[in-house]
């Protein structure tokens, strides 16, 4: 399973782990979170084992969103040892994503 979803316990596990971790925060009734999707998913393969790569669900996991800052979706949200190196929020191409999981693999 290369795409995660995170609850905040495998959530602050993955950080915990330390390596770099892609979170994205979405919900189900997000028309533009549904179009990055696949996009989240093609990068969850590419990455597999270099990186986490994960989904939080902002309606079940609130007090991540709360924590995080998250005020709109959908937000892609980098870490690298367990602290905040990016984010991005919208639908974005692929590339803007993995130029970030690239310089800090």
């Amino acid at each position: 399973m290369a795409v995660i979803h995170f609850n905040e316990q495998s959530f602050d596990q993955a950080l915990a782990e330390g390596g770099l971790v892609m979170a994205d925060f979405w919900a189900s009734w997000c028309g533009p979170c549904k179009m990055l999707s696949p996009t989240i998913d093609q990068i969850g393969t590419q990455y597999e084992g270099k990186a986490s790569i994960g989904k939080v669900n902002v309606d079940e996991e609130q007090g991540l969103a709360a924590r995080y800052g998250v005020m709109s979706i959908p937000t892609v949200i980098f870490f690298k040892d367990g602290k905040e190196i990016d984010r991005k929020v919208g639908v974005q191409p692929a590339a803007a994503f993995t130029s970030t999981l690239d310089a800090n693999l």
